[in-house]
């Protein structure tokens, strides 16, 4: 029986700032109680001739409650890595084996608007595609106290490097995801996890 909610960061980083925002979003869902999240990260050795191979972090990403994905913003959509690694879930999507399940996403550009908001629409359809349920953000842009939210996404975290370095505003907005996305999936899917089951 599974009584312990599980949550997948699943992640494409160059520069290391989505790593970042990875670290901050996995440490955000772990101060939940009951809560275990992991991370998976996407890496050029786990792409073969332009396809993602990676047998272990799929069925790990399989066995969790939720999925939050995270990619840089290059040319106005995800990463090549990580569409390799989307193109590669349709050989079970038609099993859906990630329906039920509740995702979000988060991105990060060098530029203030660098068309990112394509990049959160992309992570979206990719969860709807499969059945899942996306959590947005509901920290209003340029009214939390916190200083959270500060590009005012509400779809999902989007973030602005400067000369390379993670702003603390986005830290905290990508811990708080983790945090939101942890604390929805044990309050709206308790008997998924009490039973395992992955479907609604």
């Amino acid at each position: 029986m599974k009584t312990q909610t599980s949550v997948a960061v699943v992640y494409h980083s160059v520069t290391g700032t989505t790593a970042g925002l990875a670290e901050a979003a996995l440490d955000g869902a772990n101060r939940i109680d009951g809560v275990r999240a992991f991370p998976v990260r996407i890496e050029g050795d786990d792409i073969h001739e332009g396809r993602y191979r990676n047998a272990s972090a799929l069925q790990a990403m399989g066995e969790a409650d939720a999925l939050i994905f995270g990619s840089p913003t290059f040319m106005g959509s995800v990463s090549a890595q990580f569409k390799a690694f989307a193109d590669a879930t349709s050989e079970f999507w038609f099993q859906r084996h990630w329906a039920g399940k509740l995702a979000a996403g988060f991105t990060i550009g060098n530029n203030p608007s660098g068309d990112q908001l394509n990049t959160i629409q992309y992570l979206n359809i990719l969860a709807n595609q499969h059945g899942m349920l996306w959590v947005g953000i509901d920290l209003p842009g340029g009214y939390d106290p916190e200083g959270r939210n500060r590009l005012g996404a509400q779809s999902g975290l989007i973030a602005h490097a400067r000369d390379g370095m993670l702003d603390p505003a986005d830290i905290a907005t990508a811990s708080y995801l983790g945090s939101r996305v942890a604390a929805l999936t044990r309050r709206f899917l308790p008997e998924r996890v009490e039973n395992g089951s992955h479907s609604l």
